[in-house]
């Protein structure tokens, strides 16, 4: 069965990217456009992997972060955070609110399927919970 990747992005080229490149690898995909509808959208898609962009329209990706990680059934998803944040401190702050993964915007195809790998094959979901 396929791993599952949910991929919160409101800007539409890199959703499209994104998930274009993850199915193209043989992952199953789920786009979120509207970060205010991301966490609804992982408890009904159950994912493997969360990738969140940081900076959505309503909501900040590092709220959206912390309170995945404060849930019962989804703080075991592990979270890939690309972002155009790459300021002194950001990999840090958005590490400590917990995500398992960092990414700089502009991504590169091979660093990006590189965490994603990692990060999907790292950690174990268990469905039941």
């Amino acid at each position: 069965m396929a791993k599952r990747i949910l991929v919160v992005e409101d800007n539409d080229l890199n959703r499209k990217l994104f998930c274009d490149v993850l199915r193209s690898q043989g992952y199953a995909v789920e786009p979120c456009a509207d970060g205010l509808l991301a966490l609804d959208a992982a408890r009904q898609f159950v994912p493997n992997l969360i990738i969140m962009d940081i900076q959505l329209p309503n909501i900040s990706g590092l709220d959206l972060i912390e309170t995945a990680k404060k849930d019962a059934v989804l703080r075991q998803i592990p979270v890939l955070a690309v972002t155009a944040y790459a300021g002194k401190g950001d990999e840090e702050r958005i590490r400590d609110a917990g995500a398992e993964g960092y990414l700089a915007k502009p991504v590169s195809i091979g660093p990006f399927m590189a965490a994603v790998k990692g990060l999907v094959e790292k950690v174990g979901i268990d469905k039941t919970v």
